[in-house]
């Protein structure tokens, strides 16, 4: 039995992994496989361990016969072709739930980061620019006691709900169902989408879909209060970067504050990386060591249940 790893991961995982089968590992912690060598490595393989960077497609998957799982170091899965998966009696698993409570707490960090303006304000000491207090120096928004949007209520949407709760905020939010456990404890309301673009913070931590996809375009923006702070912890593919771009341009909104993005990484040169108002970071949502530990480590569960003949812990279906 094979296993393909596609980016470095620490050495004790990879013990584990050989008590039950040979293992080949992409030795990069920052590159993703070229498409190639991916698809060349995994022919042979029984269990792959990818990353969101891996596109794994129909094309993938007809080259590489003996695959038995595809196993995603990610709570989403939109990398992969979960449909043509099914049909072919592969398993694809996640790692949801062990990365809930990291990422919603990266979400509401970016929440009151942007709105306080600390990046600003922190350059401001760093580049020598910094005179002497004055009573509107910096002056950002306040979070407690505001309202809040949040677009996709599911583990993630409801861990940052707990926190707006605790911060005293009006919470609303727009999922395809309600969630009455979200509703009872932390006194959110299910709105439509048009009525949480009313908030003073609009929050998205929606999977990406065809039905997600460009939700937040310009008509979206427009919607929304001249000094409302966009924050986007779901999926790049979620906005349309040029309606955003657009709507801090012209005030249509006040800052946004984002995670993720279409391309990852930013180029050099992005328009993004122009706008003081608009706070990028590289992708860190679930970037803490016990997190990242924990996703591996579930990873690392699933493989072995594969190749053991079992069924994996956390398989996902189209």
């Amino acid at each position: 039995m094979k296993v393909l790893v596609t980016r470095k991961i620490p050495n004790h995982f990879i013990e584990q992994l050989k008590e039950v089968a040979e293992v080949k590992m992409h030795d990069d912690t920052l590159k993703p496989m070229q498409r190639k060598a991916l698809i060349e490595e995994s022919r042979s393989a029984d269990v792959v361990i990818t990353m969101m960077s891996d596109k794994i497609d129909q094309d993938y998957m007809d080259q590489c016969e003996n695959l038995k799982a595809i196993i995603n170091l990610a709570v989403g899965f939109d990398n992969i072709d979960v449909k043509y998966a099914d049909e072919k009696g592969i398993y694809v698993c996640n790692t949801p739930d062990v990365l809930t409570e990291t990422t919603a707490e990266l979400g509401f960090t970016l929440m009151l980061v942007t709105a306080r303006r600390i990046i600003e304000a922190a350059e401001l000491v760093q580049q020598g620019e910094w005179q002497g207090w004055e009573p509107y120096m910096m002056a950002g928004k306040d979070v407690y006691r505001k309202s809040v949007g949040i677009y996709g209520m599911g583990s993630i949407g409801t861990a940052l709900a707990k926190r707006c709760h605790a911060f005293d905020m009006d919470i609303m939010y727009h999922t395809r169902s309600r969630h009455e456990d979200a509703e009872r404890d932390y006194n959110a309301k299910h709105v439509t989408f048009e009525e949480i673009l009313q908030a003073n913070y609009v929050v998205c931590t929606a999977p990406l879909t065809s039905e997600t996809e460009d939700m937040f375009d310009e008509k979206a923006f427009k919607q929304m209060k001249n000094d409302a702070i966009f924050i986007n912890i779901g999926r790049g593919g979620h906005v349309v970067e040029q309606d955003l771009l657009e709507a801090i341009q012209t005030g249509e909104i006040a800052a946004a504050g984002l995670d993720v993005l279409r391309k990852e990484p930013i180029e050099a040169g992005h328009p993004f990386l122009n706008e003081k108002q608009i706070v990028i970071l590289p992708h860190i949502g679930s970037a803490t060591v016990e997190t990242r530990d924990a996703m591996i480590q579930l990873c690392v569960d699933n493989a072995k249940k594969v190749l053991n003949g079992e069924k994996p812990l956390t398989s996902v279906k189209a």
